[in-house]
């Protein structure tokens, strides 16, 4: 969720309600600031007003990654736009060439971006796969194609492909 808070964007983190005793209930909140990054954590009261953002969604084509940036391109007019790191922060590990993607806009400005329920990635190291071995208790880490670790059963190898949940980031199949 964004809300305005003063004249600032903010992206929620977390969000708790709490009512102490014979006191008045509040909600202690824990969030980003989209335009510098820096996390905040403040207490609102019933008497606080804040503003819900609305965000436009456009389709968009990520392309590639340097020094300047991450880069895309909407898939019906071939604008292309820039992310920075602090824009996508942790979503880069599940970011592959060519997926399409939907970036999420404020007014003209680029917020984040809304990644797909899983990706399927393949893997680029880990330890060698035992051989017989079953989906049991047994993890280990494992490299992705896009630097992302995650913890996969003992039975993956390297060059499989595998499917990654983006919200928890856990490992779900071998694709």
């Amino acid at each position: 969720m964004l809300i305005h808070l003063g004249s600032d964007l903010f992206r929620i983190l977390e969000l708790q309600h709490v009512t102490p005793g014979n006191l008045r209930g509040f909600v202690r909140v824990k969030m980003r600031n989209l335009r510098n990054g820096a996390q905040a954590e403040e207490r609102l009261r019933s008497d606080d007003t804040v503003q819900r953002a609305t965000l436009d969604e456009t389709e968009m084509q990520y392309m590639y990654s340097d020094a300047g940036g991450h880069h895309f391109m909407e898939t019906t007019t071939y604008e292309q736009i820039t992310l920075s790191d602090e824009v996508l922060g942790e979503m880069i590990g599940y970011l592959v060439p060519e997926s399409t993607i939907k970036v999420e806009f404020f007014g003209a400005e680029p917020v984040g971006i809304e990644l797909p329920q899983t990706v399927d990635l393949t893997v680029k190291d880990t330890a060698p796969g035992i051989k017989g071995a079953t989906a049991s208790a047994q993890l280990k880490p494992a490299t992705l194609e896009t630097g992302l670790v995650v913890s996969v059963p003992s039975f993956i190898n390297v060059g499989d492909r595998v499917r990654v949940n983006t919200e928890t980031g856990d490992y779900q199949a071998r694709v």
